[in-house]
């Protein structure tokens, strides 16, 4: 279940709680009057399930709540009561299965910020897969898959498109094409420096045979994308973080960018294309598994509430 806290202006209040009272799915409605400052007004506080949950945001925010007070939610761990389990059987649906968009919308927003942060672990991971590729390391570059940040972006186009927010896909798109761009560009400055102070010794990237699956770009390059693409975006949806760390080391998007910066340094632009088309195939692949699943998503929802209503 999810703990919702709203700020409501007093003349509003008794509304709003008729509201949330009548509302499916939602339980232990408490209201504090005058109990909040700043914004002023009263606190009205429930746990709502995850099925109800994007039901009850939309109408909140129809009325303007955001604006005049505060609506906040938050995941509840662990909740003992009846009341929450007739609850949780009066709304139609799984837990598991409901998408509340109000909350992955906000997760990939941050998760698809261009900051110092976001490009300083872009960065650090092309670093790493190069020194994978140089070193013939897979170890290394399943490090750098791990480390790379893009999954957010990518997950944010999708959003974007399914949500019809041009805002938050424009906001992903820009934080992937500044974001490789400048960590291929610092990664490519380390590998010429390491060649020319003789620390790279490595003069055919090709001979790195444990880590040649990066630039080998083929069918299955696709059919891994898209899988975990898929598994990425309902990890998302579901609130699973766990099963995200099996798609940072499924798909080779930030391997392949650091393979194209070292081919492309010892002059072997055969090698570099594939990587970058590499590199390319999978993000489309992540985009267009993540756009199917939410499309999935909210026709399966809307299907059952239209056999509810």
């Amino acid at each position: 279940m999810l703990h919702l806290r709203v700020i409501v202006p007093a003349d509003e209040s008794a509304e709003i709680v008729d509201h949330l009272r009548d509302a499916v799915g939602v339980t232990h409605l408490v209201v504090s009057p005058g109990a909040a400052i700043e914004p002023a007004g009263d606190l009205v506080q429930a746990d709502v399930t995850r099925e109800a949950a994007d039901a009850v945001l939309d109408a909140l925010t129809a009325r303007g709540l955001q604006r005049r007070g505060a609506i906040t939610m938050e995941p509840l761990d662990t909740v003992l009561s009846d009341a929450a389990v007739r609850a949780e059987k009066e709304a139609p649906g799984d837990p598991d299965d409901a998408i509340v968009w109000h909350e992955l919308t906000g997760r990939t927003r941050d998760d698809a910020t261009l900051s110092v942060t976001f490009l300083a672990f872009l960065t650090i991971a092309c670093l790493l897969a190069a020194v994978g590729v140089i070193t013939d390391s897979p170890v290394t570059v399943v490090g750098a898959m791990v480390v790379g940040p893009e999954f957010g972006p990518l997950a944010g186009i999708a959003v974007g498109l399914v949500a019809r927010r041009a805002d938050l896909a424009r906001r992903s798109l820009i934080a992937l094409m500044i974001g490789f761009p400048l960590a291929m560009v610092v990664t490519g400055l380390a590998a010429l420096l390491g060649e020319v102070s003789g620390l790279i010794e490595l003069s055919d990237v090709t001979a790195a045979d444990q880590v040649d699956f990066i630039y080998q770009v083929g069918v299955f390059s696709f059919v891994v994308a898209v899988l975990a693409g898929a598994a990425g975006m309902l990890s998302l949806v579901s609130a699973k973080s766990a099963a995200l760390v099996g798609v940072f080391i499924s798909v080779t998007t930030v391997p392949a960018a650091g393979y194209a910066v070292v081919a492309a340094t010892l002059g072997q632009w055969a090698v570099a294309a594939e990587s970058a088309a590499q590199l390319a195939v999978n993000m489309v692949g992540i985009v267009l598994a993540g756009v199917g699943v939410l499309w999935a998503h909210r026709a399966v929802g809307r299907r059952r509430s239209a056999r509810v209503g």
